[in-house]
């Protein structure tokens, strides 16, 4: 296997890991705000999971692509 297929391997076990580990927080980040929906606070504690949305639909585009890239470099 070549070092960019591993590079690739690593950058999607990486980026599992650290939304696994993420999921919790912003689930109880979740709870609160839709626990407190009257309480101005709860805007500003959205932020931080609009954020984690935002990221992990990045990463997920990020990682198709390069799957798509590293397959059209090695059978195209």
């Amino acid at each position: 296997m070549d070092l960019f297929l591993w590079i690739i391997i690593g950058f999607i076990i990486i980026g599992i890991v650290i939304l696994a580990s993420m999921k919790k927080d912003m689930e109880s980040k979740l709870a609160y705000i839709t626990a407190n929906m009257e309480v101005e606070e709860s805007s500003t504690k959205a932020t931080p999971i609009i954020w984690w949305i935002v990221s992990t639909t990045a990463w997920g585009i990020v990682s198709m692509i390069l799957i798509v890239w590293w397959f059209h470099n090695h059978f195209g």
